[in-house]
């Protein structure tokens, strides 16, 4: 019934969508390395791959995105090797493929950030399911990531850049894949993370899409401690 009311109302949703890119600003991948050392204690040798929000679109440098938030909520308790593999636009199925690409080399753990262009995309959500897992197994047999950390798709359905009705489907889709990744996870070996930010206007971007860097470091706060080997958590 949903894929039937998907192509019934396509042509509503091509055109707000059409709206959507012409309203919205685009905001850059902020400058800044996407790779570092730092901290002392055990070595942790960290992946983060995924969208523009693991580019840090939203932020005005990468210190104050995603990657620099986790460096600086790691680094007093490991020492962090971390590489930041991410891009506007980018897909679970464009970054299976960018991963297939990548130099093998051994880490520890890895970030994976999707799911918003998924949904946006209409992507057939079974097919990201199985991308999804081909990620994770990849990740453990290629690069021999003991971790695999997922987070959860946004909650579309509440961005105020979304007109309605395009608002209300993407977000039954977003949902619908969400619960998707949350019953596959135990089984496919990965740890799945619910996405709770609160949707606040200081935790939104300017352009009502992506985060802010005030949700950056609560995120970063958050997912810190499923990063860490073993049962760790931060105090």
């Amino acid at each position: 019934m949903t894929q039937f009311a998907d192509v019934a109302l396509f042509p509503l949703f091509a055109i707000q969508a059409l709206w959507v890119v012409a309203r919205a600003e685009r905001l850059p991948e902020p400058p800044g390395p996407r790779s570092g050392v730092g901290g002392d204690g055990p070595d942790l040798r960290l992946l983060i791959l995924g969208d523009s929000s693991a580019a840090g679109v939203g932020a005005e440098r990468q210190e104050d995105a995603l990657s620099g938030q986790l460096a600086r909520v790691l680094c007093p308790h490991v020492r962090l090797h971390w590489q930041l593999e991410a891009a506007t636009g980018a897909t679970t199925a464009s970054a299976a493929a960018r991963l297939a690409t990548l130099p093998r080399q051994p880490i520890d753990a890895a970030l994976v950030v999707l799911g918003a262009n998924d949904v946006t995309r209409l992507s057939d959500l079974s097919r990201v399911l199985e991308r999804r897992i081909e990620i994770a197994n990849r990740l453990r047999e290629d690069f021999g990531a003991s971790n695999v950390v997922m987070t959860g798709v946004p909650p579309m359905g509440v961005f105020p850049l979304l007109p309605r009705p395009l608002r209300g489907r993407l977000g039954q889709r977003a949902a619908r894949l969400d619960r998707a990744l949350t019953e596959a996870a135990p089984q496919a070996g990965f740890q799945y993370l619910p996405f709770t930010l609160p949707f606040r206007p200081d935790y939104m971007a300017r352009d009502g899409f992506h985060p802010a860097p005030l949700a950056y470091r609560v995120w970063a706060e958050t997912l810190g401690p499923h990063l860490l080997p073993g049962p760790s958590a931060l105090p």
